[in-house]
């Protein structure tokens, strides 16, 4: 059935603001994500749909969009399809000059939990926080200046590359010295506070907004979080990337201030065993971040570059189903295939690597350790 000619001229439009994510792989089908910023509401439509959603912006009619649709997809869309469509956003409330959005979700408590397992929220309002602090380092976010320290990141890791054998033994008798010890886990944890923020400043770079920034915690361990609400959001792939990297990156340029510090040290000077360690251990704290396993930021970046979202689950899945039903699993796309199974090979290597490379330091630290106490 074709749709009735007053319905054809019908110029329907979402309202200002809705997000439409580019296309993700989830699983074996491709969607994109509609979020409507307001309510914090989201859900997930098919390519067809989005072909749709995405060209109500007020100035096509249903029949200009139908048409197009069906030399895109081979088929006109009839009454009942218009009418779904339409009313599904209506309900969501998504479409201009229909019922107001819903009004947005009270912030919850500062603190969820409970000793052993909980959140904690930070900052009070973390976009605005973010968007004061973006505004006051917006000079040193220009692609050059950036491009300068990045370099200058690169430099030191490969000179602390060069010295690693030192670092480690630095790191193995910062190990029985309490008070340097405290003194370098203090500011580690400062860099970690300071990685959290960085992701947010780089959200509103790139036209994100910050949720919320805090700390959660599952004794013994306690990380701090920032939330971006819609990087799934944002059109370029290179402004995901970037927001998803800048925590390691203000890792790497916390250590630059101790690192010319380092090397201005004479050689013997016990503060530099102490500079070392701290080297050494921020420079793992943010490398093993880029790490693409879940949840680093590194998984994150893969999932941006590859565009796909649940990217870990969904490819245990494909593989536990290629396991049992490889008939079933051929029914994958070919893309959908090479990636998962790709990760899954690429995942399984990479923790036996870490798991050989953190076998191989503790014993190099510890010969080194027992060498250096021995008797001439």
């Amino acid at each position: 059935m074709s749709t009735p000619a007053g319905m054809q001229e019908h110029r329907p439009a979402l309202r200002p603001g809705i997000l439409l994510s580019p296309p993700l792989l989830n699983g074996p089908a491709v969607v994109h994500l509609v979020k409507d910023p307001v309510s914090g509401a989201s859900f997930e439509i098919g390519p067809k749909e989005f072909f749709l959603v995405s060209r109500l912006d007020g100035t096509r009619t249903l029949a200009e969009i139908g048409v197009a649709y069906g030399e895109a997809f081979g088929r006109r869309l009839g009454e009942r399809n218009w009418q779904q469509l339409l009313a599904l956003l209506g309900t969501r409330r998504l479409l201009a000059g229909g019922p107001p959005p819903a009004a947005p979700r009270a912030p919850g408590p500062p603190r969820t939990g409970n000793l052993l397992r909980g959140t904690l929220r930070l900052v009070a309002d973390a976009d605005a926080t973010t968007a004061r602090l973006h505004r006051f380092l917006r000079p040193a976010l220009h692609p050059a200046v950036l491009g300068l320290l990045l370099l200058g990141c690169l430099a030191m890791e490969g000179v602390l590359a060069a010295s690693a054998g030192g670092l480690l033994r630095d790191l193995w008798w910062l190990a029985s010295h309490p008070v340097p010890l405290l003194a370098v886990a203090t500011l580690l944890w400062l860099s970690t506070v300071l990685h959290e923020f960085a992701h947010g400043i780089a959200a509103r770079h790139v036209g994100g907004t910050v949720g919320e920034i805090g700390l959660r915690w599952r004794l013994p361990v306690a990380i701090m979080y920032c939330t971006v609400d819609n990087y799934r959001h944002l059109r370029r792939r290179r402004d995901q990337l970037a927001v998803a990297a800048a925590g390691a990156f203000a890792n790497l340029l916390f250590l630059l201030p101790f690192f010319g510090w380092w090397t201005a040290l004479a050689p013997g000077d016990p503060t530099g065993r102490v500079l070392g360690a701290l080297l050494l251990l921020g420079s793992a704290q943010a490398l093993v971040n880029l790490v693409p396993l879940p949840p680093l930021d590194g998984y994150t970046m893969l999932g941006h570059a590859l565009r796909v979202t649940r990217l870990a689950p969904a490819g245990s899945a494909y593989v536990r189903l290629r396991l049992r039903d490889r008939a079933a699993a051929a029914g994958y796309p070919a893309r959908a295939r090479r990636i998962y199974l790709g990760y899954a090979i690429g995942s399984a290597v990479l923790v036996l690597l870490a798991a050989c490379a953190l076998t191989a330091a503790a014993w190099y630290a510890i010969t080194a350790g027992t060498s250096s106490v021995s008797p001439s």
